[in-house]
């Protein structure tokens, strides 16, 4: 493998060593999906003003997904409870895969289909927000913790692959990323949930608001 010396004076590699050949399609791939993925940046400030409302009066988050899901779920309940970037209280947030005693006792006795639906029950209440993340969108627990959230009358939204798919089918709400590689999605979704903080502190943290003006009903 050859290397070149960049401009900075550190060690690279050349153009024919393979090195760009590997990461131009992923590159190009996520330029093409970020363009499409625009189209839903009005979704996710309307998601993000109604878990304002939501969070401030009280209310909670419940989050889950497998693997990298589970991950960037994690990461969406973390901004919350502590801070995106604007100061502010912290909120109700959960990752329903992180309480890995209750995930693996209801797993045994219940079954991994189980494994967050029962959580939602335990912790959801009418008015709360469950969020699933889902690459597939197709993920059987995830879909189980959909379904039982909203029979709590919870709000329910998904983060999705390609639509149609059953998760974003069984949920209020969906933004299914059109993209072909799980890698390129969960990209994606990392962005969907950096906006939806945005979008929340941009609520909560207008100068001047008084707790619960302008947020959506």
């Amino acid at each position: 493998m050859s290397e070149r010396i960049d401009e900075h004076g550190l060690p690279g590699l050349s153009a024919d060593a393979g090195g760009l050949h590997a990461v131009s399609p992923h590159l190009a791939e996520l330029e093409r999906a970020v363009c499409r993925f625009a189209a839903h940046a009005a979704r996710i400030e309307q998601w993000g003003r109604r878990l304002a409302c939501v969070l401030e009066s009280g209310g909670r988050l419940l989050a889950c997904g497998n693997g990298g899901s589970a991950e960037q779920a994690q990461h969406l309940t973390a901004e919350l409870v502590g801070r995106y970037e604007d100061e502010r209280p912290p909120y109700a947030a959960i990752p329903l895969h992180a309480d890995l005693a209750a995930l693996t006792a209801i797993a045994n006795d219940y079954g991994p289909r189980e494994m967050f639906a029962r959580q939602v029950r335990a912790h959801g209440r009418p008015g709360d927000v469950f969020i699933g993340l889902s690459t597939s969108g197709e993920s059987r627990n995830v879909i189980a913790a959909a379904e039982a959230a909203a029979g709590l009358g919870m709000r329910t939204w998904a983060l999705t692959g390609p639509a149609p798919n059953t998760l974003a089918g069984v949920c209020d709400d969906a933004v299914a990323v059109d993209a072909p590689r799980t890698a390129t999605v969960q990209e994606i979704h990392l962005a969907a949930i950096h906006m939806l903080c945005a979008s929340v502190d941009a609520v909560v943290c207008r100068p001047g608001r008084a707790a619960g003006e302008g947020l959506a009903s």
